[in-house]
């Protein structure tokens, strides 16, 4: 079997696949205020060309495959998309705003796909509006709890945001005192039309600080290192879940990185934060060999950050991150 291994030794078998770029939610760390432009149909992968390049990469020893978007429950063709990638040997994942999970709860279980990321920013109604200029919250709550239930394996994933939301840090926390679920709490990262800037992180250090000071510091007990982890995890002692943190600006996690991403137009990117994209759609309808393409993807992959010096860049230079794949 081929391997996807870059220049710095790192191998790569988790593939990120974004099923489409639009979303039913209009998150502003996420997608331009304005929007995005609507494109047409034919610009993006049919199901049998994504089932094909999924299958390429699995040829390449990709082991985990995670299903994203925009939203990728409000694909048309989800049920099928799905069906046919449970037929691969991998282990497949799914991150979603949680809004449409109860439609597709018993699709997901014939599936296999039992681990869940959730997007939840924030625990108090009037500021889920807010940040998802929508009002779905009672719903997403309600579908945590019911995959909890269910027996899937569920992270919360709540963005924070200094002076908007880094004050329910505790309150997160605390749904892990009696549910096997994991938070995970996101460093805001630049990304094309989010209005990002420096003083709006809330690094690692300032939660860890903030759930000792409460807890207790010898109560916060720090779980160990998992290869290939994007987060750095903790948990409340004798709490049945955990949390993490994903610091990508102040402390990534590049050296250890295994993740390649598929957009849902087609285009290969080796790394989040990159501008540099292959285009493997087009080659695979002009009937041209995708595998060269590929493992010069794989080859071309920075030692971190996309090459970057600046993560500011990457607000003119890059895609807004509905349109990548979360």
């Amino acid at each position: 079997m081929n391997t996807l291994i870059d220049t710095y030794g790192r191998t790569h078998d988790y593939l990120r696949i974004s099923l489409i770029e639009r979303c039913n939610l209009r998150c502003t760390y996420c997608m331009p205020e304005e929007g995005i432009p609507l494109r047409d149909r034919a610009e993006f992968m049919t199901e049998e060309e994504l089932i094909y390049i999924a299958k390429k990469f699995v040829e390449f020893g990709v082991k985990k495959i995670r299903l994203t978007g925009g939203e990728p429950l409000i694909k048309k063709n989800f049920a099928s998309i799905l069906d046919h990638l449970s037929q691969l040997p991998v282990s497949l994942h799914m991150t979603t705003n949680g809004v449409l999970l109860d439609k597709y709860f018993n699709d997901l279980e014939k599936a296999g796909l039992n681990h869940l990321n959730i997007s939840l920013d924030t625990l108090q109604e009037d500021r889920f509006g807010t940040i998802t200029r929508r009002k779905n919250f009672a719903r997403v709550y309600e579908n945590i709890q019911e995959a909890i239930a269910r027996g899937f394996k569920v992270k919360v994933n709540a963005v924070l945001i200094k002076d908007f939301n880094d004050d329910e840090i505790l309150n997160f926390i605390e749904l892990t005192k009696n549910n096997n679920l994991g938070i995970r709490f996101i460093e805001f990262m630049p990304f094309q039309g989010n209005k990002w800037d420096t003083t709006k992180k809330v690094s690692e250090e300032e939660v860890i600080l903030k759930a000792a000071n409460h807890f207790g510091h010898k109560n916060i007990i720090k779980s160990p290192f998992e290869n290939n982890a994007t987060a750095r995890v903790f948990q409340v002692a004798n709490y049945e879940g955990d949390f993490g943190i994903i610091s990508t600006v102040t402390n990534p996690f590049c050296d250890t990185c295994n993740r390649l991403r598929l957009t849902a137009d087609g285009k290969m990117k080796n790394c989040l934060f990159s501008n540099k994209e292959t285009d493997l759609l087009t080659t695979l309808r002009n009937g041209g060999d995708i595998t060269s393409l590929i493992l010069e993807n794989v080859k071309a992959k920075k030692k971190g950050l996309g090459g970057l010096s600046d993560l500011s860049k990457s607000l003119s230079e890059n895609r807004p991150m509905t349109t990548i794949g979360g």
